[in-house]
Parts: C-alpha cells; sequence; structure tokens
C-alpha cells in the first residue's frame, strides 16, 4: 500500500511532507500478519509554512515491541536524532513520533494521546509535536500540543 507524502492542517496553513524513505519506513512496519506494533522518532526541517519529514528511525532492540503495545526506549533513537541536529548545523531536528497499529485505518488510544501531550510539554523548541499512527490502510497524522489541543492533517490534494 502506499502511503500519501503530502498532508495539510484543514485551513492550509501548514503543508507537510513525507520523504519517499520515510514512507518506505513506514511501509516497511505495517502491522500483517502478527507482526508487533513498531515506532520511532521523525526528524526533518521546520520551514515558514511547512515541515518536510526526512528520517524515521527503525525501533532498536531496547524498545518493547508487542502486539498492541510498542514502548519507544531514547536511547538510540535520541543517539540517531543527536547526530543529524549536528551533522545538519541545527537544522535537522526531533519532529515527532511515529508508531504502528493492528488496524486499517489507525485511531490514537488514550495511551498515545497522554505520550504525547507529555511529549509535547518537554520539546525543546515549545512546537507541537507530529504525531503518526500508521495503519494497515492510512496514517493518522496530527499535532499534539501541550495544553492538549489537537489538531488533524488531512492528505493534501492541490
Amino acid at each position: 500500500m502506499r502511503h500519501v507524502s503530502d498532508w495539510t492542517l484543514d485551513d492550509g496553513s501548514l503543508l507537510l511532507n513525507f520523504s519517499d524513505e520515510v514512507l518506505s519506513m513506514f511501509e516497511r512496519h505495517i502491522q500483517v500478519g502478527n507482526l508487533p506494533e513498531s515506532g520511532g522518532v521523525l526528524l526533518g526541517t521546520v520551514h515558514q509554512k511547512g515541515l518536510l519529514v526526512t528520517l524515521a528511525t527503525k525501533p532498536t532492540r531496547l524498545d518493547r515491541q508487542l502486539r498492541y503495545l510498542f514502548e519507544r526506549l531514547p536511547f538510540g533513537h535520541r543517539a540517531v536524532a543527536r547526530r543529524y541536529w549536528y551533522s545538519s548545523g541545527g537544522t535537522t531536528r526531533y519532529i515527532g513520533e511515529w508508531h504502528t497499529h493492528p488496524q486499517d485505518v489507525p485511531i490514537p488510544s488514550n495511551i498515545d494521546l497522554n505520550e504525547w501531550k507529555k511529549l509535547a510539554k518537554n520539546r525543546a523548541d515549545k512546537r507541537p509535536l507530529l504525531a503518526v499512527i500508521v495503519g494497515r490502510h492510512g496514517l493518522h497524522v496530527e499535532l499534539a500540543y501541550s495544553d492538549g489541543k489537537r489538531e488533524l492533517l488531512r492528505p493534501y490534494v492541490g
């Protein structure tokens, strides 16, 4: 299944693009059969009216991966994020999180929503967290704010 690369807020004020590499990472981890949940962090660049997501880390051997749970432990993911931050002179940064659900059209759980709010509160740059759930037939893409506010992004149709 091919996921959509361009997403936007309803009012068009933000455009998001997932690189081909990021979409390939999502597609390699779609939960078919008995595969466990997978996930990682999203890295990319911030622009005046958009986000370009250029890298999605893959699960590490330290992460907890069960059929209905993914717990990302920071060690390996943080090292990758730090390496890209320094090598890009601070332009490639942590944008958010991704994980899979064994659903055709993914819906965030209460655990997801609480975790995203907590992660948004801890953002050093105070930007909202990009949160992505990869389902078998679609993506759930949203911005999560530290106050609990959420904004859904929709596929961009030129």
